[in-house]
Parts: structure tokens; C-alpha cells; sequence
């Protein structure tokens, strides 16, 4: 989850490609996945710092609206119910909260126009809340949502303690990604769902994962998660920035393919370890004036 640049001049970057050439990558190459896993997790805060955590929050602005925008997203248990019914032509930035427990248990809340959006998953059931929709009932995940939520990282990632997850990592291979050499890792969990990793080859933290397929014009289209603007916070290295971008296919089912911007999440705040009452992660219950209407 965790990524930082380093400042290179061009002229040495360019010395350095024809003095070493196919050296650099053939040595990346030379690393196991497990030496990979193992110096990314060293690089976010170490496994035991990981093992200690319990709970996450994060708090900060992610954005919505843009005439093209084709759903928000978010690293919430189901973010197409979060796409706004009447999107602005700016992009606007809207608080949210995530909540998050071991176990898979998120609490996702969004404000948009003075109303609050919640999204929980208790690890194995969902409920969802939309009042921007003007739907005040609480209502259950579909079973596309349950599978969606099911595949979701638990609040360390997918490479942290993966053998124990009952996850398998293999080395896809060594790949640019914005210019930066990264190993892509392909990540098998036990239930069979696949999806890679792309690991700095020198910071060691993730460049960017591949997200849930967005599905749009009738055609599965791929998506990739940025991360940026790593910081430290109680030992571990968490990223302040994420970006996603839906990528175009050749050709979707309406004969079409509209660009989607970038979508990006900035986080204000995080909190390791903070207490939890446990109704968070329970079935929604609407607040008692709700009820009496």
C-alpha cells in the first residue's frame, strides 16, 4: 500500500540504461516472490507491527461528479452504490470515514449533500444506507455485492501474513510502472480469486494493485489502484493518496468506449488500533425519528 519517489536526473538515469542495460533487469529478476513479500512487508512496518493491528481509520475526502465519471470509487465493499444520481459537471470532494476491523468488517460513511451514505460489511453479510437516492430503508447487499465484498483485502493487504490467509504469491515477471522499474506479483487466494501486485523494485511498497473490474457500456472493464504519498504512522508505512483509473478496452457492447477520469482518494487521518464498539459493523438500524415518518 505504501510507495515514495525518488528525485533522479535524467542524464544519470540515462547513463545508468546504457552502462547496465538488461543487467538491471535480468538482477531484480533474481528475487524470489517470497524475498519480495518479505521486503515489502519489512518496507511497510514489519510483520509483527502488522500482526498488532487490530483496527484502522481513515478518514479524508475522495472525489465525485464529472460528467464521464463512470462510478465512484472506493476501497469500500461496494462502490457502485455510491454513484451519484445527478453528477455535477466539477468534481466535488466529499468526507468520508472507514472503519475497519479484522475479519473483513468494514463501516464505510459518505456525506453528500448534508445526507449520510453508509456501506457495512461484518465479514460476511452487508447492509447499505442511501439517502442520497432518497432511499431511507435499509437494505441488504445483492449477492454481486456479497461476492465483491467476500474478495476484499482484510486492513493489512493481500501480501502481509499471505501464507496464513492460505494465499499463494508468484512473480509475473519485472514491469514499468510510471517509469519505475516494479515487480508484478500474482496473488492466488484460497478461494481461486486472482489479481496482481506491482512492487517498487526499490522502495519495496506497492506501486499500484489491480482492482475490481468496472463494468461499463455492457463490457468488464480493467482497473487499476494508484498509491501515493506514503507516510508514517505508529511505525507503519500507509498511503495518503490513492488514485484509480478505469482502463479503455478495444471494444465494449455498445460499439463505444468513454474515457473515465481519474479518481482520487485523500486521506486526512489515519488512526491504528482505535476502539471499536462492535454494533459498528452490525445491521444498520435507522435513527428512531427515521422510523416514526
Amino acid at each position: 500500500m505504501l510507495r515514495r519517489f525518488l528525485a533522479v536526473s535524467i542524464s544519470l538515469a540515462f547513463c545508468i540504461s546504457l552502462a547496465a542495460g538488461a543487467n538491471t533487469t535480468s538482477s531484480r529478476a533474481q528475487l524470489s516472490a517470497a524475498e519480495i513479500v518479505d521486503k515489502n512487508v519489512a518496507a511497510r512496518g514489519g510483520l509483527q507491527a502488522w500482526r498488532a493491528v487490530q483496527t484502522l481509520s481513515l478518514q479524508g475526502k475522495m472525489g465525485a461528479g464529472g460528467n464521464q465519471r463512470g462510478t465512484l470509487a472506493m476501497p469500500a465493499p461496494n462502490p457502485k452504490e455510491l454513484t451519484l444520481p445527478h453528477r455535477p459537471a466539477e468534481e466535488a470532494q466529499l468526507p468520508f470515514l472507514m472503519e475497519l476491523r479484522r475479519g473483513r468488517k468494514t463501516r464505510f460513511e459518505l456525506q453528500f449533500a448534508g445526507k449520510t451514505a453508509i456501506q457495512v460489511y461484518d465479514g460476511t453479510n452487508g447492509w447499505k444506507l442511501r439517502p442520497f437516492l432518497n432511499r431511507m430503508e435499509v437494505e441488504s447487499y445483492t449477492a454481486e455485492e456479497l461476492k465483491i465484498a467476500s474478495t476484499q483485502s482484510d486492513l493489512d493487504g493481500p501480501l502481509v501474513d499471505y501464507a496464513a490467509k492460505g494465499s499463494r504469491i508468484e512473480l509475473d515477471g519485472v514491469e514499468k510502472v510510471e517509469g519505475r522499474d516494479t515487480y508484478k506479483l500474482k496473488v492466488i487466494e484460497k478461494t481461486g480469486h486472482t489479481f496482481h501486485v506491482w512492487v517498487d523494485a526499490e522502495t519495496f511498497l506497492e506501486a499500484k494493485v489491480e482492482g475490481q473490474p468496472r463494468r461499463l457500456d455492457g463490457t468488464d472493464h480493467p482497473v487499476e489502484v494508484y498509491y501515493r504519498d506514503y507516510r508514517a504512522v505508529d511505525g507503519l508505512r500507509i498511503p495518503f493518496v490513492l488514485e484509480t483509473r478505469v482502463l479503455l478496452v478495444a471494444r465494449t457492447a455498445l460499439g463505444r468506449d468513454t474515457p473515465v477520469p481519474v479518481e482520487k482518494i485523500i486521506i486526512d487521518k489515519v488512526v491504528v488500533n482505535p476502539k471499536f464498539d462492535e454494533k459498528l459493523f452490525s445491521k444498520l438500524e435507522l435513527p428512531t425519528a427515521s422510523k416514526s415518518k
